[in-house]
């Protein structure tokens, strides 16, 4: 066992992140010594740079992030909404960017006391399912994961965030498991071409599941077959949300018109790119 200040670990691990290509490698530094520690942030600064701590199990965990392996997965969770997430290697890591899925619903459906049916297809880690049904609190839903370790993750994050009576989770592929209709039809389905996969930055490719990145060809081979189940799964006053990638949302909305849906919003991330598109059936003239 050796024991260092906290001072010199943070100042040694930052250069090696810095090296690594961590982007702020200080407060990298700092969140790994605190998960090594068993503590938080607030609680590193009492501590103080000169006490001195255990370094083995945070040059473990500092290794591992110079490999690029994602934070998310050192420290076992990630937040989303206003939810804190269990993550694993079975699933993508949730992002900021797929609150815009949050935000689309909440504007597109304002009586949060809807007793709305739910279906969130590949679930993953239940990051869209679950916060909906968080802010809508008679709401109920099915999350469905090709992956049966993410079901199985979906449903603890379930019953950590007290959610576990009103979400239900299936493994099957897309609406193949899925004999029912829908007031809110969830997802955020692999979107990124098979030819830009090997460009993504290590912590995607190295470590998150392809099978959840992986579009196809074009990047729309999951919403081929999502929006037109929509026609079987949808309510007659149902509405779909759906993530998507940069400069995808003409696509998706001329399947949408092929499908007798039209599209009644577009909503972009924090970072001002169009995200989440909302579809629902076309209107009689």
């Amino acid at each position: 066992m050796t024991r260092i200040s906290i001072g010199r670990l943070l100042a040694e691990a930052t250069q090696r992140l810095d090296a690594a290509g961590i982007e702020q490698p200080g407060r990298e530094a700092r969140l790994l010594l605190a998960q090594a520690l068993g503590t938080d942030m607030a609680g590193l600064i009492r501590l103080g740079r000169e006490a001195l701590a255990e370094s083995d199990r945070f040059e473990a965990l500092l290794a591992r992030r110079c490999q690029r392996e994602p934070m998310a997965f050192l420290l076992g969770s990630c937040g989303f909404w206003s939810l804190d997430l269990a993550v694993s290697e079975e699933t993508l890591i949730p992002r900021a960017d797929s609150e815009a899925v949050i935000e689309a619903v909440l504007a597109a459906i304002p009586d949060r006391s809807r007793p709305l049916r739910v279906l969130d297809f590949g679930t993953g880690t239940g990051c869209l399912l679950l916060a909906v049904l968080s802010e809508y609190p008679a709401a109920t839903g099915f999350g469905i994961d090709l992956s049966p370790g993410a079901a199985a993750l979906a449903r603890r994050n379930a019953a950590s965030n007290g959610l576990g009576e009103r979400a239900a989770f299936l493994c099957g592929s897309w609406d193949a498991a899925i004999d029912m209709t829908a007031d809110l039809v969830l997802s955020n389905p692999p979107y990124i071409p098979e030819a830009d996969l090997p460009s993504l930055m290590p912590e995607v490719r190295l470590f998150e599941p392809a099978r959840a990145l992986d579009g196809g060809g074009d990047g729309l081979t999951a919403y081929r077959a999502l929006v037109p189940a929509l026609h079987r799964l949808l309510a007659p006053n149902g509405l779909a949300v759906f993530e998507f990638g940069i400069g995808q949302a003409p696509a998706i909305a001329s399947l949408a018109t092929e499908a007798g849906l039209d599209v009644r919003a577009v909503r972009a991330d924090l970072g001002g790119v169009d995200r989440a598109i909302t579809l629902g059936w076309r209107e009689k003239a």
